[in-house]
């Protein structure tokens, strides 16, 4: 993918391969390959949505970047300086821009500690305030999502699911980010509560111009408050466009059976639903050549043997990307 000189993060052929052990000594005889030479970049304050069906890999994107999780190979870059390359005293440092809200907003909590406490740790470990000005900075944080001060003594236990999930939305932002990684931050929300934390999450940005990498699996979702989209299927990206691009044109054939698959608002409007058949394959054994050909509809013979290359659909402008023999 066509990386922009003025990119926020800039991933490029990221790999991370989990090892399976088998045998008396646990050597290693298989690896995982949860994500397979995935690249893109995210400009500040966009919203990059990752798409995809559960065990794709979409997750493991989000967590190797912010190197909660180690990755095997490749490169990222963030605001100019290679991630993997920072040692842990510049890796912490930077993490102070580089912010997660996780899926689950009760999980994510420690349920023995308060709401003012679990916003101010971040200020505390990064030395940035304490005393009264700590107290101010936890109290600003708590109503900017939507909470009150008084909160601050509660524990998460004491609070619904949205009001959860905004306190994860305070901690992320305590050490005032750039780049945040939304990991299905809405998929455990009623469909009320979840519009009113994506609205909370739009003005944030406007705010803060933050950047996002927002992951789920609801192209409702990811069409209201995406950029760009990027479809993912079993560790590789499929197709790239902007939202609208997506959604009107879409090229890819998974793209166009997971568009069709979405429920349209509109009793009166028809559509095709395109039905794949099988099941999707093990990361473990992925298929060679292209990865979608044993469910695709429009399977080639050389799709089953060579790996698909990139294709710019229309002008480099409009970044609309998509590897597909279709197109080559």
């Amino acid at each position: 993918m066509t990386e922009s000189p003025h990119s926020l993060v800039e991933v490029t052929g990221l790999q991370k391969y989990f090892p399976v052990r088998s045998g008396l000594f646990s050597r290693v005889s298989a690896w995982v390959k949860a994500v397979d030479d995935v690249t893109f970049h995210l400009k500040q304050g966009e919203t990059l949505g990752l798409v995809g069906e559960s065990g794709c890999g979409k997750t493991t994107v989000g967590r190797s970047i912010l190197r909660l999780m180690e990755p095997t190979a490749g490169q990222v870059r963030f605001e100019g300086k290679d991630i993997l390359a920072l040692g842990p005293k510049e890796l912490r440092q930077t993490r102070r821009r580089m912010q997660i809200i996780f899926q689950d907003p009760y999980s994510s909590l420690n349920p023995r500690m308060t709401i003012g406490s679990i916003v101010s740790e971040p200020l505390k470990i990064h030395k940035i305030a304490k005393g009264k000005a700590l107290q101010e900075q936890v109290d600003q944080l708590l109503m900017k999502v939507g909470l009150r001060p008084e909160h601050q003594s509660r524990y998460p236990h004491e609070f619904s699911g949205g009001q959860r999930q905004r306190v994860g939305i305070a901690r992320a932002l305590a050490l005032n980010p750039k780049f945040i990684v939304c990991d299905e931050a809405v998929s455990a929300l009623d469909v009320s509560i979840a519009a009113q934390i994506l609205n909370l999450l739009r003005d944030l940005q406007k705010e803060f111009h933050l950047s996002y990498l927002f992951i789920t699996h609801d192209l409702n979702v990811v069409q209201y408050l995406a950029d760009r989209i990027a479809v993912m299927y079993l560790g590789k990206f499929a197709e790239v466009a902007t939202a609208e691009d997506l959604f009107n044109t879409p090229k890819h054939p998974y793209t166009q059976a997971l568009l069709s698959a979405n429920p349209v608002p509109d009793p009166m409007a028809k559509s095709e639903r395109i039905v794949l058949p099988g099941d999707v394959p093990s990361p473990l054994h992925p298929p060679s050549g292209c990865r979608f050909h044993p469910r695709c509809p429009k399977v080639m013979d050389h799709c089953k043997t060579v790996d698909p290359p990139l294709i710019q659909i229309g002008p480099p402008e409009n970044g609309h990307q998509v590897w597909c023999h279709l197109y080559s």
